[in-house]
């Protein structure tokens, strides 16, 4: 045992850089896989623990329409055993809200009449501010999705266009509001005082609309509920209806994208740790093949020596693993605080949970570690002490060397042709071919990561221009209308179209479309449970293709009966294009055929579109101008906020999508680049590591050189360029693997939520900056590397 030590601390010792360097992949690889999955899981645990305190809803009904009478639905549910059903929370809708004197955009407000409380379902958890029953007279409550991404603090004056006059409220308190609070909502609820809300909310037209919360005991058996539902109605449910899936989805689909990145790059990091340590070993016994072969002979066993190694790497595994998973928990701390923000209060940080996560991973870790030790360490045991003492090797090797020798005098006179520079170079790369294939690997996983990071923050920077494959429109300037009580279209519309600037106008309107229970039999199902689903529809008065909405096969509604649909309706009904559906639009029965399918972020693709023919009233909420040059958008936003400030907000569509995207791009933007940094500096270090290896073993090769007349700096040249020739290669499969492989393994991630064909835009400058930064940092840590050959002196071969 004491042998077994000795030799242990022997190799450590010796091999300073590259045990350092192993201990460093294994370190970054147990912290990236570790945050990954401590990301993913506590996401998913805090929104569900959150989503069970505070009594979350698991189908959230918006009667907006009429169709039903509330009091009737509201009491149906109430008395149904193993449901929790909220009160009625009555509220108006504005679209239209400043703070500090400027409009914040793309915002839609649900001006609640807050009953008291518990409300029975979502009840509200304060965040910031005293909890009281109901916000007192003046004064109102804002969800934290609001209030965080606008800086909006307690006691600031907030005004709603409510009217001739703005509505002039001061906050008293921030609330998480999870059914209508999470990352990317356009839709925020402002908890009003009842007194001020009879009084303030009196000339905006319209009756009340109503929210009401469904929590099930047991989710499985809500289709049960359903069809019972609506068999006591008598029709389909015929109002807004949101379910779990849509409600929760977006808190976690950030985190799902982080997480999906740092774990395939955490196992393609901890595949190279394998591969270097696998490496190392095979070196290390064929460096010391005539030692291992005298301990052989003095009576030390194989297993002993295989102990040896496996003693070595259990002892930089405890040294490593441990702290990655104690740094995996800052790291995934960061990421959780920032992307899951809206579910901070000021009283309760969040908390990361994974203990079990954390044993399990290094664990695991741990083993494979160990079973790559033993893999490459049992070639310890053909080694034979009198050919080891003999030859240094075995004599097999002996004898192949011995021939390539004589074939390689043979060969000299191929390369006479060739400068000595190149030819020193790719014989630095084909002889220490594992070790080449290695630097290959890296600046491959390396230049993938840098480029897929860049492509996807740039797309979504630039999402303007791909806006219509993510569900959106691709106008210049969109109308919000604030206010029906003032808002005159015919005189808009005129004033608009009388514009030379102007090539296009195009209204639109929400309307909810549902599919009777006897047509959405999902497959597998028995059919005793089935039942109706609410589909949000996009009603357009003009042209859907003047506006820009695509379509990923088809093409857009022309007629009254032609109907586009999102892929996640045509998945859960089964519907293709030329098929026929049958719809309740305002209580009607129509049937629309299928004339396009298509892609939308927004409401994960459960959605569709039709003409404003299919509709008997359009409730024109949003109009869509196209410009002749699109430099001129800034200047008619600001003059149509002039003329009419008080009925609609102007807003260009950049600043739209800059509202719901650029959030995503600030989560995105701290892991990626952590990630690239790390890859960057473990390429340099791992080709510095490599490169001092081989070096060292061709030292007698290089004072030769030196011998015949090479300087030091010409010798380092020619090795240099020989990494620059394998990062090259490895770089540009980086960037296939970072535009092709990368993004189709994350269309698989986002395929659930509406997204089957990703749009990204190719920055083709970065990339190829990004490339040659891979190059600059290979050539980098070879050139230090390469400082040994400075103090190789031809005098060692006169000792030699």
């Amino acid at each position: 045992m004491v042998a077994i030590w000795s030799i242990c601390l022997g190799n450590l010792r010796r091999r300073k850089v590259q045990n350092s360097l192993i201990a460093l992949l294994l370190l970054l690889s147990t912290l990236l896989i570790n945050t990954a999955l401590t990301v993913i899981s506590n996401s998913e645990n805090l929104y569900e623990d959150l989503h069970r305190e505070t009594k979350g809803s698991h189908e959230l009904l918006n009667l907006t329409k009429g169709q039903h009478d509330p009091q009737r639905v509201e009491e149906w549910w109430a008395s149904q055993k193993g449901i929790t059903a909220s009160v009625l929370l009555p509220y108006k809708p504005l679209a239209g809200v400043m703070h500090h004197g400027e409009d914040i955009p793309n915002l839609y407000i649900y001006m609640m009449n807050t009953p008291d409380r518990p409300f029975g379902t979502d009840e509200l958890v304060f965040a910031q501010g005293k909890e009281v029953v109901q916000p007192e007279p003046g004064t109102i409550w804002i969800p934290t999705s609001l209030a965080y991404k606008n800086d909006v603090s307690i006691g600031d004056e907030l005004q709603f266009k409510a009217g001739e006059e703005p509505l002039r409220l001061t906050v008293s308190a921030v609330v998480i509001d999870l059914p209508q609070g999470g990352p990317f909502s356009t839709t925020a609820r402002i908890w009003m005082n009842n007194t001020d809300y009879q009084h303030d909310l009196n000339s905006v037209p319209g009756a009340d609309s109503y929210l009401m919360g469904i929590r099930f005991d047991d989710y499985s058996q809500r289709a049960g509920y359903w069809e019972r539902f609506e068999s006591f109605l008598g029709t389909p449910f015929m109002e807004e209806r949101t379910t779990y899936e849509q409600i929760s989805a977006f808190y976690f689909i950030m985190n799902k994208i982080i997480g999906f990145v740092m774990s395939f790059l955490g196992i393609v990091m901890m595949l190279v740790a394998l591969f270097t340590i696998g490496f190392t070993i095979s070196d290390a016994i064929l460096s010391n093949y005539k030692t291992i072969g005298i301990f052989k002979s003095l009576g030390l066993s194989s297993s002993k020596i295989i102990y040896t190694y496996i003693a070595q790497y259990s002892f930089l595994s405890l040294l490593t693993i441990i702290p990655g998973l104690i740094l995996s928990r800052f790291l995934s701390g960061i990421i959780i605080e920032q992307s899951l923000s809206f579910l901070k209060t000021d009283h309760s940080p969040i908390h990361i949970q994974g203990g079990g996560t954390e044993l399990i991973v290094g664990f695991g870790i741990l083993l494979l570690i160990l079973l790559c030790v033993l893999l490459y360490a049992s070639k310890a045991r053909s080694i034979q002490p009198m050919q080891a003492i003999r030859y240094g090797m075995s004599e097999a090797a002996h004898s192949r060397i011995t021939k390539r020798w004589t074939e390689g005098h043979k060969r000299v006179k191929e390369f006479e042709r060739w400068p000595v520079p190149f030819v020193i170079g790719l014989r630095n790369v084909t002889k220490n071919l594992k070790g080449s294939i290695l630097m290959v690997i890296l600046t491959t996983v390396t230049s993938a990561v840098l480029v897929f990071g860049l492509v996807l923050l740039n797309s979504i920077n630039q999402m303007q221009e791909t806006s219509p494959l993510w569900g959106y429109d691709s106008s210049d300037v969109a109308l919000m209308v604030v206010n029906n009580s003032t808002f005159n279209r015919e005189s808009i519309e005129a004033d608009i179209q009388a514009d030379p600037r102007v090539l296009h106008l195009n209204w639109a309107g929400p309307a909810i479309g549902v599919v009777p229970a006897d047509k959405t039999q999902s497959s597998g199902s028995t059919g005793n449970h089935s039942q109706s689903v609410s589909i949000p529809l996009t009603v357009v008065d003009g042209s859907l293709d003047e506006i820009g909405f695509a379509s990923l096969s088809g093409r857009n509604p022309h007629n009254r009966n032609e109907i586009s649909i999102g892929i996640n309706i045509s998945r859960q009904l089964k519907k293709e294009l030329g098929d026929i559906i049958e719809l309740y639009i305002e209580g009607e029965r129509h049937s629309f055929t299928v004339t396009g399918i298509y892609q939308s972020i927004a409401n994960m693709s459960n959605q569709a579109r039709v003409t404003a023919d299919a509709v008997n009233k359009l409730s024109t909420d949003v109009g869509y101008i196209n410009l002749k040059n699109s430099a001129d958008a800034g200047e008619i936003v600001q003059q149509l906020n002039d003329k009419y400030g008080s009925s609609i907000q102007s807003i260009k569509q950049q600043t739209l999508l800059d509202s719901v995207f650029k959030e995503a791009a600030a989560v995105l933007l701290i892991p990626m680049s952590i990630l690239g940094l790390l890859f960057l500096m473990v390429t340099c270090l791992i080709i510095y590591s490599t490169c001092r290896i081989h070096i060292r073993k061709e030292t007698k090769t290089y004072g030769i050189y030196k011998s015949i007349g090479l300087t030091s700096n010409a010798l380092r040249g020619a090795v240099t360029w020989g990494i620059v020739a394998l990062s090259a290669i490895g770089a540009s499969l980086g960037i296939i693997c970072g535009v092709h492989l990368l993004p189709s393994l994350l269309r698989g991630l986002l395929s659930s939520y509406g997204i089957v064909k990703l749009p990204l835009l190719m920055q083709w400058t970065g990339i190829t900056l990004l490339a040659l930064l891979i190059m600059a940092v290979a050539s980098v840590g070879c050139w230090i590397a390469s400082r040994v050959i400075r103090s190789t002196s031809p005098r060692i071969l006169i000792t030699e």
